[in-house]
Protein backbone atom coordinates (compact mmCIF):
# COMPACT_ATOMS: atom_id res chain seq x y z
CA UNK A 1 0.00 0.00 0.00
CA UNK A 2 1.41 3.37 -1.01
CA UNK A 3 1.63 6.51 1.11
CA UNK A 4 -1.30 8.08 -0.73
CA UNK A 5 -3.45 4.99 -0.23
CA UNK A 6 -2.60 4.90 3.46
CA UNK A 7 -3.58 8.55 3.88
CA UNK A 8 -6.91 7.93 2.14
CA UNK A 9 -7.55 4.86 4.26
CA UNK A 10 -6.82 6.73 7.51
CA UNK A 11 -9.08 9.62 6.47
CA UNK A 12 -11.94 7.21 5.75
CA UNK A 13 -11.46 5.39 9.03
CA UNK A 14 -11.11 8.55 11.16
CA UNK A 15 -14.78 8.54 12.26
CA UNK A 16 -14.94 4.81 12.96
CA UNK A 17 -15.28 3.86 16.65
CA UNK A 18 -14.99 0.38 18.19
CA UNK A 19 -18.22 -1.36 19.17
CA UNK A 20 -18.95 -1.03 22.87
CA UNK A 21 -21.15 -4.12 23.24
CA UNK A 22 -19.24 -7.01 21.85
CA UNK A 23 -21.87 -9.72 21.37
CA UNK A 24 -19.43 -12.57 21.10
CA UNK A 25 -18.89 -14.72 24.16
CA UNK A 26 -16.23 -17.15 25.18
CA UNK A 27 -16.63 -20.90 25.18
CA UNK A 28 -16.56 -20.77 28.98
CA UNK A 29 -19.48 -18.30 28.99
CA UNK A 30 -21.42 -20.53 26.59
CA UNK A 31 -20.75 -23.58 28.78
CA UNK A 32 -21.84 -21.73 31.92
CA UNK A 33 -24.99 -20.62 30.14
CA UNK A 34 -25.69 -24.16 28.96
CA UNK A 35 -25.21 -25.52 32.49
CA UNK A 36 -27.54 -22.88 33.91
CA UNK A 37 -30.14 -23.71 31.26
CA UNK A 38 -29.84 -27.43 32.06
CA UNK A 39 -30.24 -26.73 35.79
CA UNK A 40 -33.29 -24.56 35.10
CA UNK A 41 -34.78 -27.24 32.83
CA UNK A 42 -34.12 -29.89 35.49
CA UNK A 43 -35.81 -27.73 38.15
CA UNK A 44 -38.85 -27.21 35.93
CA UNK A 45 -39.11 -30.95 35.24
CA UNK A 46 -38.88 -31.70 38.95
CA UNK A 47 -41.60 -29.13 39.71
CA UNK A 48 -43.80 -30.68 37.04
CA UNK A 49 -43.30 -34.20 38.41
CA UNK A 50 -43.86 -33.07 42.00
CA UNK A 51 -47.09 -31.30 41.08
CA UNK A 52 -48.49 -34.68 39.96
CA UNK A 53 -47.80 -36.21 43.38
CA UNK A 54 -50.65 -35.18 45.65
CA UNK A 55 -50.33 -33.79 49.14
CA UNK A 56 -54.10 -33.96 49.74
CA UNK A 57 -55.16 -36.62 52.25
CA UNK A 58 -58.48 -37.26 50.49
CA UNK A 59 -56.60 -38.27 47.30
CA UNK A 60 -54.62 -41.15 48.82
CA UNK A 61 -55.70 -44.71 49.49
CA UNK A 62 -55.20 -45.17 53.23
CA UNK A 63 -53.25 -48.20 54.39
CA UNK A 64 -53.05 -49.50 57.93
CA UNK A 65 -49.84 -49.14 59.97
CA UNK A 66 -49.24 -52.91 60.00
CA UNK A 67 -50.32 -53.62 56.40
CA UNK A 68 -47.76 -55.30 54.16
CA UNK A 69 -47.81 -53.34 50.91
CA UNK A 70 -46.55 -54.40 47.51
CA UNK A 71 -46.59 -53.14 43.95
CA UNK A 72 -44.98 -54.16 40.68
CA UNK A 73 -45.28 -52.90 37.16
CA UNK A 74 -45.99 -55.15 34.20
CA UNK A 75 -42.77 -56.70 32.97
CA UNK A 76 -41.18 -57.21 36.40
CA UNK A 77 -40.45 -60.92 36.65
CA UNK A 78 -41.93 -62.83 39.58
CA UNK A 79 -38.52 -64.17 40.63
CA UNK A 80 -37.10 -60.65 40.70
CA UNK A 81 -40.07 -59.36 42.70
CA UNK A 82 -39.76 -62.28 45.13
CA UNK A 83 -36.07 -61.47 45.71
CA UNK A 84 -37.00 -57.83 46.33
CA UNK A 85 -39.66 -58.82 48.88
CA UNK A 86 -37.13 -60.95 50.77
CA UNK A 87 -34.63 -58.09 50.87
CA UNK A 88 -32.11 -60.03 48.78
CA UNK A 89 -30.92 -56.99 46.82
CA UNK A 90 -28.19 -54.90 48.45
CA UNK A 91 -29.42 -51.59 49.83
CA UNK A 92 -26.80 -48.85 49.96
CA UNK A 93 -29.17 -45.89 50.26
CA UNK A 94 -31.86 -45.24 52.82
CA UNK A 95 -34.40 -42.46 52.46
CA UNK A 96 -35.73 -41.30 55.83
CA UNK A 97 -39.17 -39.71 55.59
CA UNK A 98 -40.92 -40.51 58.87
CA UNK A 99 -39.96 -37.23 60.61
CA UNK A 100 -40.82 -34.92 57.68
CA UNK A 101 -43.92 -32.98 56.75
CA UNK A 102 -45.83 -34.34 53.74
CA UNK A 103 -44.66 -31.71 51.22
CA UNK A 104 -41.02 -32.09 52.35
CA UNK A 105 -41.23 -35.88 52.19
CA UNK A 106 -42.58 -35.75 48.65
CA UNK A 107 -39.65 -33.63 47.46
CA UNK A 108 -37.03 -35.66 49.35
CA UNK A 109 -38.42 -38.95 48.03
CA UNK A 110 -38.48 -37.78 44.42
CA UNK A 111 -34.98 -36.24 44.61
CA UNK A 112 -33.45 -39.28 46.28
CA UNK A 113 -34.93 -41.59 43.65
CA UNK A 114 -33.38 -39.46 40.90
CA UNK A 115 -29.99 -39.24 42.66
CA UNK A 116 -29.93 -42.97 43.35
CA UNK A 117 -30.64 -43.77 39.70
CA UNK A 118 -27.89 -41.39 38.56
CA UNK A 119 -25.47 -43.25 40.84
CA UNK A 120 -26.55 -46.53 39.27
CA UNK A 121 -28.50 -47.85 42.26
CA UNK A 122 -31.37 -50.18 41.45
CA UNK A 123 -32.69 -50.73 44.97
CA UNK A 124 -33.22 -48.31 47.87
CA UNK A 125 -34.85 -48.53 51.29
CA UNK A 126 -37.54 -45.94 52.01
CA UNK A 127 -38.34 -45.56 55.71
CA UNK A 128 -41.77 -43.98 56.13
CA UNK A 129 -42.60 -45.25 59.63
CA UNK A 130 -45.82 -46.91 60.70
CA UNK A 131 -47.55 -43.80 62.04
CA UNK A 132 -50.15 -45.59 64.16
CA UNK A 133 -51.16 -42.33 65.87
CA UNK A 134 -50.91 -39.83 63.02
CA UNK A 135 -53.75 -37.47 62.18
CA UNK A 136 -56.02 -37.13 60.27
CA UNK A 137 -55.53 -40.82 59.40
CA UNK A 138 -53.31 -43.56 60.85
CA UNK A 139 -50.23 -44.34 58.74
CA UNK A 140 -50.43 -40.94 57.05
CA UNK A 141 -46.87 -40.89 55.66
CA UNK A 142 -47.02 -44.56 54.70
CA UNK A 143 -50.22 -43.97 52.74
CA UNK A 144 -48.72 -41.00 50.89
CA UNK A 145 -45.48 -42.85 50.09
CA UNK A 146 -47.34 -45.85 48.66
CA UNK A 147 -49.48 -43.53 46.50
CA UNK A 148 -46.45 -41.52 45.28
CA UNK A 149 -44.30 -44.53 44.46
CA UNK A 150 -47.02 -45.96 42.24
CA UNK A 151 -47.06 -42.67 40.31
CA UNK A 152 -43.30 -42.25 39.85
CA UNK A 153 -42.32 -43.79 36.51
CA UNK A 154 -38.79 -44.61 37.68
CA UNK A 155 -40.19 -47.04 40.29
CA UNK A 156 -40.53 -50.59 38.97
CA UNK A 157 -41.69 -52.25 42.18
CA UNK A 158 -41.81 -51.97 45.95
CA UNK A 159 -42.53 -54.24 48.89
CA UNK A 160 -42.69 -53.86 52.67
CA UNK A 161 -39.28 -54.53 54.20
CA UNK A 162 -38.15 -57.45 56.30
CA UNK A 163 -38.26 -56.92 60.07
CA UNK A 164 -34.53 -56.14 60.37
CA UNK A 165 -34.95 -53.29 57.85
CA UNK A 166 -38.05 -51.76 59.47
CA UNK A 167 -40.83 -54.20 58.58
CA UNK A 168 -44.10 -52.51 57.64
CA UNK A 169 -42.54 -49.13 58.46
CA UNK A 170 -40.23 -49.31 55.43
CA UNK A 171 -40.21 -50.33 51.78
CA UNK A 172 -37.72 -51.94 49.44
CA UNK A 173 -37.99 -49.94 46.22
CA UNK A 174 -36.70 -51.18 42.86
CA UNK A 175 -35.73 -48.49 40.35
CA UNK A 176 -35.33 -48.39 36.60
CA UNK A 177 -31.85 -47.94 35.13
CA UNK A 178 -30.83 -44.39 34.33
CA UNK A 179 -30.41 -43.55 30.65
CA UNK A 180 -26.62 -43.41 31.15
CA UNK A 181 -26.58 -46.88 32.71
CA UNK A 182 -28.70 -48.24 29.84
CA UNK A 183 -26.19 -46.86 27.33
CA UNK A 184 -23.30 -48.38 29.29
CA UNK A 185 -25.07 -51.75 29.44
CA UNK A 186 -25.72 -51.68 25.70
CA UNK A 187 -22.06 -50.86 25.03
CA UNK A 188 -20.87 -53.61 27.36
CA UNK A 189 -23.20 -56.16 25.80
CA UNK A 190 -22.26 -55.01 22.30
CA UNK A 191 -18.53 -55.50 23.01
CA UNK A 192 -19.19 -59.13 23.84
CA UNK A 193 -20.80 -59.79 20.47
CA UNK A 194 -18.39 -60.89 17.77
CA UNK A 195 -19.20 -59.69 14.26
CA UNK A 196 -18.21 -61.97 11.40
Amino acid sequence: MGEEDMTLFLEEMASVRPLKNNTSCTIWEQKASTQAQAACRSQLEMSEHLSKLTTQVQEVNPVAPEDVVEFKRDGVQEAVFHRLSRGDYPVKYEVLLHQLKVAQAREVLYNEIQKSREKGERSILVIHGKGANTKPIPALMKSFVVTWLEQIDEVLAFHSAQTHHGGTGALYVMLTKSEQKRIEARETNHKGVKVR
